[in-house]
């Protein structure tokens, strides 16, 4: 699906308007007036500026008071080549136009607009309004560099979701850090039977925050951190936006860098410096399929990859050398019949949802019951912690990407299919036993 993007056209279109240069420094521009080299839109507070950048290749959107940070690039796959005469206009009818050597590229509005203004606002937001609405909102915008973000999500901007609406806007990297060019790194939200967020390389996942639990991502437990607070909304159990509330007196920001890791940034204004608080993937057990199918990651651990009980190392010599890709296989096959159970392990992040069903009003205990008459069914446990706990997800295959989870509700749990013989074994995780699969 086609990520919102900024929507320049190139067109051999000549343009007979006479424009105005605007003075350096205001928020705002007019129609037929342009911003020329060397001059920018500063937001009312003096927290934004937006202008050409790198050698007037680009136009896009930084911080003041830190220039270095670009948090926009409107052309980021249409570098301007001829950099000699470049300027940014809108017309009377509310088209944006950069243009330069005669070629002239325009954004498409959503609706017209009898009286337009671009304006770039304290949150980063570049908008274009009607100036006859007394009280603009971002309802009543006809276009915003909200609706097509860049590597840098800001309180005020929604991460969207909505396949009803054909809606789906995401964050991705640059190639380097000279180049603003979307690299194959992307941060989104994903609604595969429950919520999540996720960064992927491609279409290969490279970490995941948890399912959402009815409460937070069960991968990422809540923190009292008041700089923090998203809000999430949702339809029919699926996330269809996440965003945050803009405080001017607390800038923050997310990035998505080109190494494909997310950070989270506050600023402090004293020093004008950029302060890491944290990221994603913060440890590596926050990788994705850290110790292949079927195995668990403990980050407290010298040896941080442990199978799960009533298995053993697919390829031993390769875990002797702490490599888990492989992950686990059973030690012994399951007897469906009349041999089966299950282990509770306590405190984890959920396995990715691959081959899975989901019910949203089972029981635990009729979930159990679903999961022991299906053969194919590996594990089960309640989705939700609410209401000390509810629905019934199992999955079937092998169980990838889960460990424990420092801080997990106590209702955070998962039951593991195993012959009951194994389940009152004294080993619960295989870390060292030379114990071989079966063939």
């Amino acid at each position: 699906m086609a990520v919102f993007q900024f929507n320049l056209i190139f067109s051999a279109l000549v343009y007979s308007v006479i424009f105005l240069k605007i003075s350096v420094g205001v928020d705002t521009l007019f129609p037929n007036q342009t911003i020329v080299i060397g001059q920018t839109l500063i937001s009312q507070s003096q927290i934004f500026e937006l202008g050409f950048f790198s050698g007037n290749r680009y136009l896009g959107i930084w911080y003041k008071s830190t220039p270095g940070v670009v948090i926009w690039v409107a052309n980021r796959e249409n570098l301007i080549t001829n950099t000699r005469e470049v300027f940014l206009a809108m017309a009377e009818n509310g088209t944006l136009a950069t243009a330069s050597g005669g070629r002239i590229s325009f954004t498409e509005l959503s609706k017209p607009a009898s009286n337009p203004v671009l304006q770039l606002l304290d949150d980063g937001n570049m908008v274009i309004a009607d100036e006859n609405r007394k009280s603009p909102s971002q309802g009543s915008f006809i276009w915003q560099s909200f609706d097509c973000p860049s590597d840098t999500w800001l309180p005020g901007m929604k991460m969207v979701y909505d396949i009803d609406f054909g809606k789906h806007k995401y964050i991705t990297s640059w190639r380097n850090s000279n180049d603003p060019s979307p690299r194959d790194f992307n941060w989104r939200i994903e609604n595969e039977g429950l919520p999540e967020l996720v960064i992927r390389r491609g279409k290969m996942k490279l970490f995941r925050s948890g399912m959402w639990n009815g409460l937070y991502f069960s991968g990422s437990p809540p923190t009292t951190n008041p700089i923090f607070k998203p809000k999430l909304v949702f339809k029919q159990e699926r996330l269809i936006s996440i965003s945050e509330i803009f405080n001017s007196s607390k800038l923050v920001r997310f990035t998505l860098e080109t190494s494909g890791i997310l950070r989270r940034y506050t600023m402090n204004a004293r020093r004008k410096k950029w302060n890491p608080v944290y990221e994603n993937p913060l440890d590596p057990c926050e990788e994705y399929g850290q110790c292949g199918p079927n195995g668990m990651c403990r980050i407290d651990k010298a040896v941080r990859c442990e199978c799960f009980k009533g298995f053993a190392p697919k390829f031993q010599k390769d875990w002797d050398h702490q490599d888990w890709s492989s992950g686990c296989t059973r030690i012994k096959q399951l007897n469906c019949e009349n041999g089966d159970g299950f282990l509770e392990v306590r405190g984890v992040k959920h396995p990715d949802m691959l081959q899975y069903s989901l019910n949203t009003s089972m029981s635990l205990k009729e979930c159990k019951d679903e999961c022991l008459r299906n053969c194919s069914c590996v594990a089960y446990a309640n989705p939700y912690i609410t209401n000390g706990g509810s629905g019934c997800l199992t999955w079937f295959g092998e169980l990838v990407d889960t460990r424990e989870q420092p801080g997990a509700d106590s209702m955070q749990n998962m039951y593991i299919r195993l012959l009951e013989s194994e389940i009152h074994s004294s080993i619960h995780l295989v870390e060292k036993e030379k114990k071989r699969p079966i063939e």
